[in-house]
């Protein structure tokens, strides 16, 4: 009869040595395991302070409160990186007056993130918005390198920013590499990026992403992009007013071998943690209301091998109101602050009623129509095109100050003359009312309202009168389009106020692209409204009533 004998009495009558030979093997794998840890930022926007320069009130984002849990991280995870996914030096009154008003300082947004300690930034489309000049000195107060691999200087090989970088972090090789939406020339004034182009996404990544492999021999590629995901996962389909190749974060993952994790940014979405064809992407939403965090844990059997990513996860951490803002980004941006709130309290003229643009995408509003008066006069145009660029935007009845104009026109735009035909201001008009989903009775204008179509790509005509007719199918909606009490010829030639992102085809107006420029301003839309209400005095309260929505 036979005895069975455990696995622990066997173990029991191995030599020690061996035991201890074994012991050493475990240690040894357990040994060679390795952690980085990865935070990333993206479409900051000039926010440093947490809080709302629009409103005048406190806000949950911001880098001083990104600061904040980024020192907590690293506390716990010494071996990290942080890095940024552009979009960084435009879009709040404070840095719009280090960039135009007194960009004298050093940019406030690379004054925070030398002190917070960022190891790269990827270029956005909106570092171009005030010319080379603004973003180079920016550029070369950073204490870390801009990157953008498919950023070329003009018929030639030549990157014109950092490619990539490449990082050892608790001996493992990392290859961080930067990229920028191609689109730029479809919305930046040409001389805004002259003597750069801008090469596809995918075939540039496949590119730089072998030289890291095999040149650099790096451990895993980590991309920082400004650019999104480019489809509704649930449908497939393509952003309504996207440009082809503009957003590209799939395509990467699916056709790009050697790529372990992409950081996204463009879209402003909060993208926590999605893995695509084995790819880790994630991204932290916009202005600094989320930090992005992934965790990479690499394994090797020995010293002498290459590391592997053995375990990768990702998440969005959220900006609270339990999350304090760090003291010491607080305290540099106090300066830059003061200065700012100096300017935008500055009054210049005065409204007889409180206005606001909350409903100005349902029906004409005087709020809207001050840009209209603006851009008809300043170069003298028939037809002006506008959108609602901030629900938000009020004005209060009595003194008007640069902060309410300020939060009026958001965004850095010039204004271009063009000639057009009557046709061309209706097919803009009939691509505005794409805004508006298909019909159903009982519905609300504002109920179908379609919000995966930016509000900012439903223009809206002055100079002209019209309705549309939400009954009506997608591209024959606009009816009574009238022009000094006439029907609107299609052939009728006109002088059209558009801004430069129309002018380029932004929004997918393409109507206008290349038009024929009658004149130009180089000074932003903002500024041409402050003016005119300084010179005018006083903001009409009443709206034009040039258009309606039916029924």
């Amino acid at each position: 009869m036979c005895s069975r004998m455990s696995p622990f009495s066997l173990l029991a009558r191995r030599p020690l040595s061996v035991l201890l030979l074994a012991l050493c093997a475990a240690v040894s794998v357990l040994a060679e395991r390795a952690q980085v840890t990865l935070l990333s930022t993206t479409d900051l926007h000039g926010r440093i302070l947490p809080y709302d320069y629009g409103t005048d009130r406190p806000a949950e984002v911001g880098l001083a409160k990104i600061a904040t849990l980024v020192k907590q991280i690293r506390r716990q995870a010494p071996d990290t990186l942080l890095l940024d996914c552009g979009d960084t030096i435009q879009g709040t009154p404070l840095a719009y007056y280090f960039n135009r008003k007194d960009n004298t300082p050093v940019h406030p947004m690379m004054a925070a993130m030398n002190a917070l300690g960022y190891t790269a930034m990827a270029l956005g489309n909106h570092e171009y918005n005030f010319g080379l000049g603004v973003l180079r000195k920016a550029q070369s107060e950073a204490k870390f390198p801009w990157l953008s691999a498919n950023t070329y200087r003009v018929g030639t090989d030549e990157p014109a920013y950092t490619p990539y970088l490449v990082k050892e972090v608790a001996g493992v090789r990392l290859g961080l590499l930067g990229l920028t939406t191609p689109s730029i020339p479809n919305w930046e004034n040409p001389e805004n990026y002259a003597g750069l182009e801008f090469r596809p996404l995918v075939s540039e990544t496949r590119k730089w992403v072998a030289h890291l492999r095999e040149k650099e021999k790096v451990d895993a590629v980590v991309v920082s992009m400004h650019s999104g995901v480019e489809e509704n996962l649930a449908t497939g389909r393509m952003a309504p007013g996207d440009f082809v190749g503009e957003n590209a974060a799939l395509a990467l993952a699916r056709e790009v071998p050697g790529l372990d994790v992409i950081f996204l940014g463009h879209t402003h979405r909060d993208v926590p943690s999605l893995v695509v064809n084995g790819v880790l992407i994630s991204q932290a939403g916009r202005w600094g209301d989320r930090l992005s965090r992934a965790d990479l844990t690499f394994d090797r059997p020995d010293a002498s091998a290459r590391w592997t990513v053995f375990a990768k996860a990702a998440q969005t951490i959220p900006v609270t109101a339990a999350v304090a803002a760090d003291p010491d980004i607080v305290a540099l941006a106090e300066p830059y602050h003061r200065a700012t709130q100096a300017w935008l309290g500055r009054v210049i003229g005065r409204s007889e009623r409180a206005l606001d643009a909350n409903t100005a995408h349902l029906q004409d509003s005087a709020l809207l129509d001050v840009i209209h008066r603006v851009q008809l006069e300043s170069l003298g145009a028939d037809v002006s095109f506008t959108a609602n660029l901030n629900l938000r935007a009020q004005v209060p009845a009595g003194d008007v100050t640069v902060r309410d104009i300020s939060n009026l026109y958001i965004y850095e735009n010039t204004l271009y003359l063009v000639e057009a035909t009557g046709a061309q201001v209706k097919a803009a008009l009939e691509h505005a009312a794409r805004y508006y989903r298909p019909y159903e009775a009982g519905k609300t204008a504002a109920e179908l309202a379609d919000r995966s179509v930016p509000l900012y790509n439903f223009d809206i005509a002055e100079g002209v009168a019209y309705e549309i007719d939400l009954r009506r199918p997608v591209g024959d909606r606009v009816l009574n389009l009238t022009y000094q009490g006439q029907p609107l010829a299609p052939d009728r030639k006109l002088k059209v106020a558009i801004n430069n992102y129309r002018y380029n085809g932004g929004g997918g107006y393409a109507m206008f692209k290349e038009a024929k420029v009658l004149a130009r301003s180089s000074t932003e839309i903002r500024d041409l409204i402050i003016d005119w209400v300084e010179r005018h005095g006083t903001i009409p309260a009443e709206p034009s009533a040039n258009w309606r929505l039916l029924p």
